[in-house]
């Protein structure tokens, strides 16, 4: 999402909160009005005001309105297909070292929360080929990202079932929220220039599972890992300091694996490093 700077203008997406935190997601329209179990408010009251500005609805109740985060746009925008959560599109990044100038083969585009979050980590250098099977899932998806970041110029959305192979060679990184992804190792491994990253997004141990042996069976993939990330915020006001009563637990499981020359040998799995890691060495 661009870093917007100064006054809020005339089609820009604006987030407001209110004083229970709830969120609340619009296009600022001229003479456009947006209205909310706490009264009506008029976008104009909103246009050519600074971020941080502070109104009151026809109800009189309060709200603050600023440039949304992109965790923020996500959560709240139009879905086609399930989003991926903030916690898990930080950690697909960061694990699979997505980086300025990359170039990213991503399959399941869904309503494009993790196209986006690919998007801003590769920069106006890198590029992103998104491949999605549903047609009405790419078109919410492109809806989603026009009206968040524009026009990407270095975007590609493709209607494509990549289950029936993979097009595209020395990509830097192959990144799949998709059902069956052990499906398609043999042509990541194809596709993955030497070194690059392969991530996936599953919900279930038992994929998860499958994906690994996969993986390992295939034999030109090493540090591959699985994490899941989960979200607990905490309550603090004068003297009360506790965790929240609820939190963001399991969503999905983020698996990465790092493509290198085929192994002689299978590589040992992290659980039977660390066993090796407590024996004594020997004499």
């Amino acid at each position: 999402m661009p870093s917007g700077r100064g006054v809020f203008t005339a089609g820009e997406t604006a987030i407001m909160i209110d004083t229970k935190q709830r969120l609340y997601l619009v296009t600022l329209h001229p003479d456009g009005k947006y209205s909310f179990h706490g009264g009506t408010v008029a976008f104009n009251d909103i246009i050519g005001q600074e971020e941080g500005v502070v109104l009151h609805s026809s109800h009189n109740q309060p709200l603050v309105v600023f440039r949304p985060s992109l965790g923020q746009y996500v959560l709240k925008m139009p879905r086609g297909a399930q989003v991926i959560y903030p916690k898990d599109l930080g950690t697909i990044v960061m694990a699979a070292d997505i980086c300025p100038g990359a170039v990213v083969l991503e399959s399941g585009t869904g309503s494009g929360a993790l196209t986006m979050a690919l998007l801003r980590a590769v920069g106006p250098e890198g590029r992103v080929i998104s491949e999605e099977i549903r047609e009405d899932f790419a078109r919410r998806a492109a809806a989603n990202i026009q009206r968040c970041m524009g026009e990407p110029a270095n975007l590609e959305i493709r209607i494509r079932d990549i289950y029936e192979g993979i097009d595209i060679h020395d990509v830097d990184r192959i990144v799949l929220d998709l059902p069956e992804p052990w499906r398609i190792v043999d042509g990541s491994a194809k596709a993955l220039r030497p070194g690059g990253y392969f991530a996936s997004y599953l919900p279930t141990v038992l994929q998860v599972k499958q994906l690994v042996d996969a993986l390992y069976r295939q034999g030109e993939f090493a540090l591959i890992d699985t994490v899941e990330i989960l979200e607990r915020h905490w309550y603090v006001a004068d003297l009360s300091i506790r965790p929240e009563h609820r939190m963001v637990a399991h969503t999905g499981f983020i698996t990465v694996a790092r493509k290198g020359a085929r192994f002689p040998h299978r590589m040992r799995r992290a659980h039977e490093l660390s066993e090796s890691a407590s024996e004594p060495d020997e004499a």
